[in-house]
């Protein structure tokens, strides 16, 4: 049995080239650390999980949701009530979004007082920016989807707050609601971005930051070092 499956995963390697693949993202050397700075560390693969799972439950709640205003709060209560472990998905999937804009933040803190923006890391840095605000939008976009009152008027308050930025404020809005009131557009609008538009943002450039970080590789914990240099 070993042997069969050592030959399948050997002519899959042959082929695709996977085993470097893994040695690359798995196999390859992480700085050493200890204690709370071990588990520091951890933020980016934490994020990364936690993003696995708002993909998966996301999708398990599309099933079931109907982005109109005339039904969407009734397929929410339907998933909550009717569909089976549909109120423990709802839940993994509303806290998730909480949970990894918490972990994405103490990420970039993270990198931010440890110096590890710093050259040759501009770029890593960067997308993890973009990656935050992406994450935002995701949790922005997401929260008018119940179409309940606390949605509706959160929503409202947010894009009202985006329609005063000097310039740009006022297409800004419209474009969200599309148009000078929220509706039914709005509510497609928002479906999309949080489905589409954002999740595809968001693979693309988390792609562009696993290869920079393999590239770069991660960088050290800061060390104190005295008047001779040592450590």
């Amino acid at each position: 049995m070993n042997q069969a499956f050592c030959r399948v995963a050997r002519w899959v390697a042959e082929r695709t080239g996977l085993d470097q693949v893994w040695e690359a993202l798995f196999a390859r050397k992480i700085p050493e650390a200890s204690g709370i700075a071990a588990w520091l560390y951890t933020l980016g693969s934490a994020s990364m999980f936690v993003f696995s799972v708002q993909a998966l439950t996301g999708a398990l709640l599309a099933m079931n949701y109907v982005p109109s205003p005339d039904h969407a709060y009734d397929s929410v209560k339907f998933i909550s009530e009717r569909v089976l472990l549909g109120s423990f998905i709802r839940g993994l999937h509303h806290w998730g979004a909480s949970f990894m804009v918490v972990l994405v933040v103490l990420h970039l803190l993270r990198v931010y007082f440890m110096g590890a923006y710093k050259y040759p890391r501009e770029g890593t840095w960067m997308v993890g920016v973009a990656l935050l605000l992406i994450v935002i939008g995701l949790g922005f976009t997401g929260y008018l989807l119940p179409w309940d009152q606390k949605a509706y008027w959160a929503t409202a308050v947010g894009t009202n707050i985006a329609g005063q930025t000097p310039v740009l404020g006022p297409y800004v809005a419209k474009i969200l609601k599309g148009g000078s009131e929220m509706g039914a557009a709005t509510m497609t609008r928002f479906y999309a971005l949080h489905v589409l538009v954002l999740p595809a943002l968001a693979l693309g450039l988390i792609a562009v930051h696993l290869f920079l970080v393999v590239w770069h590789g991660i960088s050290e914990p800061p060390s104190r070092k005295d008047d001779g240099g040592r450590p």
